[in-house]
């Protein structure tokens, strides 16, 4: 599958006139996101030029990708003064300086000889007069939205100097009928919400989807034996596979960062519930804590070395650092109230957590060493984080006080850019993929 999308979607600089430019050090065209509080850049994302309407839908898609994140503000069509007919010729920059169109995004979707979609781009900044990118991508046609978000993903790392996370897709629990009788089906989308479809008819409740690191590769837990199995289920050919039976389970399992392991929190005779390891390709499982207590919640860190979780060895549910053997386990939380889910940022720099007090459910992030602990989003009831693959967005699920059910909703790290995640039914359970390739 990975050979096939690398030959359907060629990225390359384009020939003489459209190869990528680098910007002096004085230029305007940048996004500072290590700012507190990030004022959005003011972009101009002209129509694509094409024949059949396409350029318009790629287009599209790219100024929602954009606006969504909090870091743009695209302007308004209506306030354009010059009409792109030629994308490939400079623009008349005076005329997208004079309505604050700091960057400006032209291009062109056509159809090559052999049938398919080609889509180019180019990135300016009006105020330096200046190309910063020019690209263009190949793909199928029933692809196009998959291009519109890898450009849209350029531009974003061109401007912020990270990488994106818009070519990425979103597993989760969907959810229908009356309350007393929901039907739980795995789902899985766009970030956007597009293309949703199911991966489970329902018959059998689903739940904790989580993906694989490195590829496109689902874990899950399904009760349809009676008692809560695990499954490996390959998303491109649908090729299922039963990890094991765990009557114990009390969280379904991750993946290590190499995606050859999940760990668990599994409950044993003894009463308590403690953390293991399994080796996907042995299927041996470590046990990596004794404790007399509650473990639960595991999370590796990015680079396999540490594992965060939830315990309630110290009397209520907190959350702990340790080694990936099990060693030297570590309480990194001391606030108020009770602490479950964390799950550490792709970036390493943040662990990601739900918190209960008050009355009210919270998704909140801390440093790992539990310093500098920031709540992001609080609700009636809300829990589940996953992260971009950037670090810098946050999806989680929230049932909001009388409705019929949980819905998702993604929010950054500012804590001032929520947004709800349009899903066919009700959603919870999310987990985020990683980059598409």
């Amino acid at each position: 599958m990975q050979s096939f999308l690398k030959a359907t979607f060629m990225i390359a600089a384009m020939a003489a006139g459209f190869a990528m430019a680098t910007l002096p050090a004085r230029a305007l065209v940048e996004i500072d996101i290590n700012k507190g509080v990030v004022e959005p850049l003011p972009i101009a994302i002209t129509e694509f030029i094409s024949a059949d309407g396409k350029g318009a839908e790629i287009s599209s898609v790219i100024e929602a990708d954009l606006r969504r994140s909090g870091l743009f503000a695209p302007i308004e069509k209506g306030a354009f003064i010059e009409k792109i007919s030629n994308p490939d010729a400079a623009p008349r920059f005076q005329d997208w300086t004079v309505i604050n169109a700091q960057a400006l995004v032209t291009g062109k979707v056509s159809e090559t000889p052999d049938g398919r979609l080609r889509a180019e781009y180019r990135l300016w900044d009006t105020y330096a007069g200046q190309q910063l990118v020019g690209e263009q991508f190949f793909s199928s046609k029933d692809k196009w939205r998959r291009i519109a978000h890898i450009i849209a993903d350029s531009i974003y790392q061109r401007l912020t100097g990270e990488g994106g996370y818009f070519d990425t897709r979103i597993v989760y629990v969907d959810e229908s009928g009356p309350r007393n009788n929901r039907v739980k089906r795995l789902a899985i989308m766009d970030q956007d919400g597009a293309n949703q479809r199911f991966l489970t008819d329902g018959r059998s409740i689903v739940l904790t989807p989580r993906f694989s690191p490195t590829r496109q590769e689902i874990t899950y837990m399904s009760y349809e034996s009676g008692q809560p199995q695990v499954y490996l289920l390959q998303l491109e050919t649908g090729q299922r596979e039963l990890v094991g039976n765990f009557p114990g389970m009390t969280f379904a399992p991750r993946f290590s960062p190499n995606g050859q392991k999940v760990i668990m929190s599994l409950l044993r005779d003894d009463g308590n519930s403690n953390i293991f390891a399994m080796d996907l390709r042995s299927r041996n499982t470590t046990r990596l804590t004794t404790s007399n207590a509650i473990d639960t919640s595991p999370s590796y860190s990015p680079d396999g070395s540490q594992i965060v979780f939830t315990s309630d060895r110290g009397g209520r549910a907190q959350i702990y650092v340790m080694g990936a053997d099990g060693s030297n386990p570590q309480r990194i939380s001391f606030g108020d109230g009770t602490y479950s889910t964390p799950v550490w940022s792709p970036r390493g720099d943040l662990v990601a957590f739900t918190k209960q007090t008050g009355g009210e459910f919270q998704i909140g992030v801390m440093r790992t060493d539990g310093s500098g602990e920031r709540i992001l989003s609080s609700g009636f009831l809300q829990e589940g984080p996953t992260w971009a693959p950037n670090g810098r967005v946050i999806m989680f699920f929230r049932q909001p006080a009388g409705s019929g059910g949980p819905q998702l909703y993604s929010i950054d790290l500012t804590g001032r850019n929520e947004q709800k995640i349009p899903t066919a039914n009700f959603g919870s359970d999310p987990a985020w993929s990683p980059l598409l390739e």
